[in-house]
C-alpha cells in the first residue's frame, strides 16, 4: 500500500504536468495570433504604398498573327477547310544585362508592428544582339517593342528615364501584353524589314528609375549573360531566390552583394518564353528584422514543459528526501508561474528590445516563486536554492535562444546534464524505505 500511495504521487504529478500543456498550448496559440496581425501590417503597407518588386527585363518583343488552313468535320460528317489565325509573342533576351542601384531602407509602422519598406535607385543597361525572324508561311509580324516587367507600378516614383541607343524614349504603361512579367511598362521600336520576317537590329538600352517597395526585391536575370549588384545601409539582408550573390559584404554599415548569372545556368529565358505562368528564376534580397521576437518566443515557449518536468522533479526530491509535504495545488501554482513566463516574454518583446524583455520576465517569475517557495519549502535558504536552479534553467534557455545552430546540441547537453544531477543526488536513496515512511 505505501508503494502504492508513491507511485499515486507521481502520478498525479504526471497529471498537473499534463494539465499546465493546455496554458502552454494558449500561450502558443497567442504566438501565432500576433504573428498573423504582423503579417496584416506588412499586407496593409503593400496596399497602400507597394508590395514586393520584381523586376524583369528589359526584354525585346515581336507579335505575330499567323493565318492556316485546316481541315474539319462537321456534324454531318462532312470535311470542310477552316482558316484558323493564332496570336503570339517573339521575345528576345539581351545578350548582355546589367543591373545597379542602392536600395534605401525605411520603415513604417502599423499600430506595434514595423514594417521594413525601401526605395531602389536602379540604373540598368542591355545590350540587344541582331536578332533574324524566321520566315513561317501564313505568319505575319507586327510592330516590335520593348518591354520592362514591374511586379506593381505604383511604387514608381517619378517617371523612368528611358535611352534606346542614345535616344530618350517615353515609356507606356502595361508590359504590351507579355504574360508572366507583372504589369510593367512598355515603348514601341522602328519595326522589322519585313513583316513576313527579317533582321531586328541590336540597339543598346538604358534605363533609371526609382522604384518603392516593402521588404523584399527580386531581380529576374534575363540576359544571356547577366550582372546584377545591389547595395543598402540595411545591416540585416536575407539572400534568397534561386541564385545566392557570388560576392557579399554584409557589416554594421550594411550589405554590398554581386550576382553573375549566365543563361546556361538559369531557366529564366526559358520559363518567360514557355512558362508564363509560373514564377521565373530570380535573384532575391529582403530586409528581414535582426530578432523575430515571434519566433523567438515560439521556440522558447517549446522549452516550456521541459522547465516545468525539471522543477517538479526538484520538489520531488525535496518531498521525498526532507519529507516535505507539497499539495499537488501548490505543484499547480509553480507550474503556472512558470507558464506565465513566455506570456510576459511575448507581450514585452513587442515594446523593448527581446534581451531585456527575456531579463525582466525571468525576473519577474523567479522572484515570485522565490517568494512563495519560501513559504512552501518552509525556509528561505530553500526558496533562494531553487531560484538560483531556476535563474540557470533560463540562463541556459537564452543560450539556446541565442545559438540556434548549435541548440540541438546545448538541449541534448542540458537534459544530459539534468539527468545527470538527479543520477547523482538521489544514487544513495533507498526508495523502499522511502515509499515505507510514506503515511
Amino acid at each position: 500500500m505505501k508503494s502504492l500511495k508513491m507511485l499515486l504521487r507521481f502520478a498525479i504529478v504526471g497529471g498537473l504536468i499534463l494539465l499546465l500543456l493546455i496554458p502552454l498550448s494558449l500561450i502558443k496559440g497567442v504566438i501565432r495570433e500576433r504573428e498573423a496581425y504582423r503579417d496584416e501590417a506588412y499586407q496593409r503597407v503593400a496596399q497602400s504604398r507597394a508590395g514586393a518588386q520584381i523586376l524583369t527585363g528589359p526584354i525585346r518583343v515581336v507579335p505575330w498573327t499567323e493565318t492556316r488552313e485546316v481541315e474539319v468535320v462537321d456534324a454531318a460528317g462532312t470535311k470542310k477547310k477552316e482558316k484558323q489565325v493564332e496570336q503570339g509573342q517573339w521575345l528576345q533576351m539581351p545578350a548582355t544585362l546589367k543591373v545597379d542601384g542602392v536600395m534605401q531602407p525605411d520603415e513604417r509602422r502599423v499600430g506595434l508592428f514595423r514594417v521594413p519598406v525601401y526605395s531602389w535607385k536602379a540604373t540598368i543597361s542591355a545590350e540587344f544582339a541582331d536578332d533574324d525572324y524566321p520566315v513561317k508561311a501564313g505568319r505575319v509580324y507586327g510592330a516590335p517593342f520593348l518591354t520592362v516587367g514591374i511586379a506593381d507600378v505604383r511604387g514608381l516614383v517619378g517617371s523612368p528615364n528611358l535611352r534606346v541607343d542614345g535616344s530618350a524614349l517615353a515609356l507606356l504603361p502595361d508590359a504590351g501584353g507579355v504574360s508572366g512579367i507583372g504589369t510593367g511598362l512598355h515603348v514601341g521600336l522602328p519595326g522589322l524589314e519585313d513583316e513576313r520576317g527579317g533582321v531586328l537590329k541590336g540597339s543598346k538600352v538604358e534605363l533609371e528609375l526609382v522604384l518603392d517597395g516593402t521588404r523584399s526585391l527580386s531581380v529576374v536575370p534575363v540576359g544571356d549573360d547577366s550582372r546584377i549588384a545591389l547595395r543598402s545601409p540595411w545591416p540585416h539582408p536575407l539572400f534568397g531566390g534561386s541564385f545566392l550573390p557570388n560576392e557579399r559584404k554584409v557589416d554594421a554599415q550594411g550589405f554590398d552583394a554581386q550576382w553573375a548569372v549566365s543563361s546556361l545556368a538559369s531557366r529564366a529565358q526559358h520559363q518567360l518564353r514557355n512558362r508564363p505562368d509560373i514564377d521565373a528564376e530570380a535573384v532575391s534580397v529582403e530586409l528581414v528584422n535582426p530578432v523575430d521576437v515571434y519566433t523567438q518566443a515560439d521556440r522558447a515557449s517549446k522549452y516550456g514543459i521541459l522547465f516545468i518536468l525539471l522543477t517538479f522533479v526538484g520538489f520531488i526530491l525535496f518531498e521525498l528526501i526532507k519529507q516535505l509535504r507539497i499539495h499537488p495545488l501548490q505543484y499547480l501554482m509553480v507550474g503556472l508561474a512558470l507558464a506565465i513566463f513566455f506570456l510576459l516574454l511575448l507581450s514585452l518583446s513587442e515594446h523593448i528590445a527581446f534581451w531585456q524583455a527575456y531579463a525582466l520576465s525571468a525576473l519577474a517569475c523567479i522572484g515570485i516563486q522565490t517568494v512563495y517557495l519560501s513559504g512552501v519549502l518552509k525556509s528561505w535558504q530553500r526558496g533562494l536554492g531553487f531560484a538560483v536552479m531556476l535563474s540557470a534553467l533560463y540562463g541556459a534557455l537564452y543560450g539556446l535562444l541565442i545559438s540556434e545552430n548549435n541548440a540541438l546540441l546545448m538541449g541534448s547537453l542540458l537534459l544530459f546534464g539534468m539527468l545527470a544531477a538527479v543520477m547523482w543526488v538521489t544514487r544513495r536513496v533507498d526508495w523502499y524505505e522511502l515509499g515505507a515512511r510514506l503515511s
